[in-house]
């Protein structure tokens, strides 16, 4: 892990995320980083609707979460946003109209190449996908 100077506290984190509009439209708040470790909440929206008659959540919606949550929880300790080189997700069961709460943690921490992965539950704490992705962390040139 890098070392704690250059970690995000969970009000610098949200701070990063909230500069991009999509971010910003997910609803997403930063509840917990810890070593390795990020919880976010992404408020629910109308707008995620995939079937209008069942009324679950677009499984688009998921995959970015599970990327953003797992990009993150290496983003954090890294003190910057890093991109992704490959992702992974399965889903496990529909995501009904409520907020998602987001957990990532990392796997492994390289100098080029990173793993993270990410879970997304349901308030009443299903779990409704999750996933694993490859980013690039080394130092920007």
């Amino acid at each position: 892990m890098s070392d704690a100077s250059t970690a995000l506290s969970a009000e610098q984190l949200q701070e990063r995320l909230l500069r991009a509009p999509y971010h910003q439209w997910l609803g997403l708040k930063v509840e917990e980083v810890g070593k390795g470790t990020v919880t976010i909440r992404a408020t629910w929206r109308e707008e995620w609707v995939v079937n209008p008659d069942r009324r679950y959540t677009h499984g688009g919606i998921l995959a970015a979460l599970v990327d953003l949550t797992a990009d993150w929880a290496l983003g954090a300790q890294l003190g910057r946003g890093i991109p992704t080189i490959d992702m992974r997700v399965d889903y496990h069961r529909v995501a009904l109209p409520g907020d998602l709460v987001c957990k990532g943690k990392i796997v492994k921490q390289g100098g080029q190449f990173s793993v993270a992965e990410a879970e997304i539950f349901d308030l009443d704490g299903k779990l409704c996908a999750s996933g694993r992705g490859v980013y690039l962390t080394a130092a920007p040139k």
